[in-house]
């Protein structure tokens, strides 16, 4: 695990506290339930970053006797638990909205509360980009599951403080609870996303097409020698790719030749995908004709 990506974990933790001061700082100003519900998802944000930095912590540990693929997985954990933390928040701010529209009260020094507010939303989008940019670069599921509730975070301050901006303007003192949960729709879709792409991770979902596109351009370009490629098989847990695939190879050819080609395979996934774990199962083409031939058959042998 690069450490690069262990201190911006930690530095997600420090920045989420810092912008969940300054939203309630900003309900504190105005008594808004619309801005208490801001306030309420960067509580979840700092619970979540926190998460995501122990499991990170587990992932990077190397593989053992008990774990002989590591530890990589552990980051999905994170990211389901902060989908879980995420649908408590919508549930939380749809009972305040509730009472709020029951009981509606205009908010005080509003003016107040939309600086403080903008302040943490713009401090927001600033690290939800570095997470981003940082958790695709390094692969890892728990930076992007973060950076994408920030992106969620971003989107919902944005719509808080343009319907927060007519509060005032019209007097509508329930405009400010309808906003809360608006706020808590959004926030509950956002946590029903995070959810499913994590248990993808954690049932062995295969990786993406284009990427298992740019391993068979791989295996065919440092493939010479052997007659063709195929049965690819590919899963992600975390950072790392898995990939397992036949490799036919001419039947008078020797095993020192075919483990020589599978090296040069084996070298190129290094280089060009440095977290891919490659198996290669080598078939003699006498072998790879019967089973093709098996299958014609519905499984049945041909003589």
């Amino acid at each position: 695990m690069n450490r690069q990506v262990i201190l911006v974990a930690a530095a997600s933790v420090l920045v989420g506290m810092v912008v969940l001061g300054l939203k309630t700082l900003a309900y504190q100003v105005t008594g808004s339930v619309a801005l208490f519900s801001d306030a309420l998802e960067s509580i979840i944000n700092v619970a979540a970053s926190a998460a995501a930095l122990v499991a990170l912590c587990v992932s990077a540990r190397p593989a053992d006797e008990n774990h002989p693929f590591g530890h990589t997985k552990a980051e999905y954990f994170s990211a389901v638990v902060e989908g879980v933390l995420v649908i408590v928040a919508a549930i939380t701010i749809l009972r305040e909205a509730w009472l709020g529209f029951l009981d509606p009260q205009m908010p005080t020094d509003p003016w107040q509360g939309m600086l403080l507010n903008g302040a943490a939303t713009v401090l927001n989008t600033l690290w939800c980009w570095v997470l981003l940019r940082i958790g695709r670069r390094h692969r890892s599921p728990a930076l992007i599951a973060d950076g994408k509730h920030l992106l969620a975070d971003v989107i919902t301050s944005i719509g808080v403080l343009a319907g927060f901006v007519l509060v005032p303007l019209t007097g509508w003192a329930q405009l400010d609870s309808i906003i809360a949960a608006l706020v808590a729709v959004n926030v509950l879709w956002m946590g029903w996303g995070l959810m499913r792409e994590s248990v993808g991770g954690l049932m062995d979902e295969a990786a993406p097409p284009d990427m298992v596109e740019r391993m068979r351009k791989l295996v065919a370009a440092h493939g010479e020698g052997a007659l063709e490629a195929h049965d690819f098989r590919t899963r992600h847990a975390g950072r790392l790719i898995f990939l397992e695939f036949h490799l036919v190879v001419p039947g008078q050819m020797s095993v020192a030749e075919a483990h020589a080609i599978c090296d040069r395979i084996e070298a190129a996934f290094h280089e060009d995908m440095e977290e891919a774990s490659v198996t290669i199962h080598v078939e003699p083409e006498h072998e790879a004709l019967r089973q093709q031939r098996e299958k014609a058959a519905g499984g049945i042998m041909v003589l």
